[in-house]
């Protein structure tokens, strides 16, 4: 019963402070001796309201949130550390930056004198972020090396990517540059366009600007 009490001396408050001497509490409980004389207010109260000036819509929202956070304070502490929690903040979602970087278009390999970068048709540069679609694994190079003739899949399968066991297929070869991921490998001397080796599957994985 006390809580009730409290809650209608509350709006009351509220009520006086924006909209004049109408109790809501008195409405609420619908008390009949006051109804014809709440029914004149509430009309003249209406008329008033179409002929004078509204606050903004922000302003009186703004007002009755700082008066109903000093009336919780007073009166209704735990109530007030529910509503408004200390240290509540509404975390403003930001779209997340996408990974940038360049893509070779074609995508070439070459040799130890053609230099590594983003490849294009007119600057026919070593992809050296190659990945290969087959076996998911990042493509290894050797600079002035070539692969022998006794390299085969189950030696990579076994091996790689450890650089220091696949030196064991690996020769000497000036101005040579030897590739290989886990199933494929390939030696070049020249700028060679991918595109007409379909065997490779290679891709190029983005070179970070």
């Amino acid at each position: 019963m006390d809580e009730d009490v409290d809650l209608d001396e509350l709006l009351d408050e509220v009520e006086q402070k924006f909209f004049g001497n109408v109790s809501v509490s008195s409405l609420a409980r619908g008390d009949p001796r006051d109804a014809g004389e709440c029914g004149k207010d509430n009309a003249g109260e209406r008329k008033h309201r179409t002929t004078g000036p509204e606050p903004p819509a922000s302003s009186t929202t703004d007002d009755i949130d700082v008066l109903l956070e000093e009336l919780l304070e007073d009166d209704f502490p735990q109530l007030k550390r529910e509503a408004f929690p200390e240290g509540h903040s509404v975390e403003e979602k930001k779209p997340s930056a996408q990974s940038g970087g360049r893509k070779c278009c074609p995508v070439f390999v070459g040799g130890s004198s053609v230099p590594s970068g983003v490849g294009t048709a007119t600057s026919k540069r070593s992809c050296d972020q190659l990945r290969c679609t087959s076996c998911d694994f990042r493509v290894l190079t050797f600079d002035d090396r070539a692969w022998d003739s006794s390299c085969d899949y189950l030696f990579l399968r076994n091996n790689a990517p450890d650089r220091e066991k696949l030196g064991a297929r690996l020769r000497r070869s000036g101005g040579s540059r030897a590739f290989a991921c886990q199933c494929s490998w390939f030696s070049a001397d020249g700028p060679t366009d991918l595109r007409e080796r379909p065997g490779l599957r290679w891709v190029c994985g983005k070179h970070q600007a």
